[in-house]
């Protein structure tokens, strides 16, 4: 896919899904602005990717969001797509009624409200200059709700729910908004892990990022407010 003269912000770029999506970018011709909260993994991935530039950013932190946004504008004057990749996760979450609301409230304030403030960051930039492409991280997890993962799949079926509603209401601006929903996403590295779709393994980070890169492509022009699994035909809805 065609990147050239693009500039793209990929949040929780140090890692896994993140990491892949920034590589893909990257290749395509894109000027990559990598956040992350992991400084080595970070420095890594910039030292791998020539012209790219990476902040330390907790996206929660709403003003540093826009300190970091604004900056990127100083130094590339447009910026045309976001990828809102960071989040968190946790597989050994207690019960609901046993958990705390801090345990809640991370999550909310990075999948959530960290989604919405980098969203709201360049907005502005993307409207002025009627273009823009912006994919949203959902999961499976926020689509049938997973009985382990309560307050996780509740966050992400808020990030699928804002992806519909602001695709809607900047439609006719140029500016696109999708989500990408990942079942069981593994590394290569990871072996022997549970299999949970029809196609009898786990996907890898680089074949959600395709998804990830077609919908911040000019070949997406005509798709918005849409939601795409990828997992695989997913077998465990709970």
């Amino acid at each position: 896919m065609d990147f050239q003269n693009k500039v793209a912000i990929v949040t929780g770029a140090a890692v896994g899904i993140g990491r892949a999506a920034a590589r893909q970018l990257a290749r395509g011709g894109a000027k990559v602005i990598l956040l992350d909260v992991d400084q080595a993994g970070l420095e890594a991935l910039e030292q791998e990717l020539p012209g790219s530039v990476s902040y330390v950013c907790d996206v929660s932190d709403e003003n540093l969001v826009h300190q970091i946004v604004e900056d990127v504008i100083c130094r590339f004057g447009q910026i045309h797509i976001l990828i809102n990749n960071a989040g968190i996760y946790k597989d050994d979450n207690p019960d609901f009624v046993e958990s705390s609301s801090a345990f809640w409230k991370k999550k909310i304030e990075i999948n959530i409200l960290g989604t919405m403030y980098m969203t709201q960051a360049v907005l502005q930039n993307m409207l002025d200059h009627q273009y823009g492409r912006i994919v949203n991280l959902g999961s499976v997890a926020g689509v049938y709700g997973l009985a382990h993962l309560v307050d996780y799949s509740m966050t992400k079926g808020a990030v699928i729910s804002f992806t519909a509603a602001l695709a809607k209401q900047l439609g006719p601006t140029g500016i696109t908004v999708n989500c990408v929903s990942p079942g069981n996403i593994v590394p290569p590295e990871i072996a022997n892990f549970p299999d949970m779709s029809f196609l009898g393994r786990s996907g890898t980070p680089e074949e959600a990022a395709e998804v990830i890169c077609f919908l911040a492509s000019d070949a997406a022009s005509f798709v918005t407010g849409q939601n795409y699994l990828v997992d695989g035909a997913r077998k465990i809805n709970n």
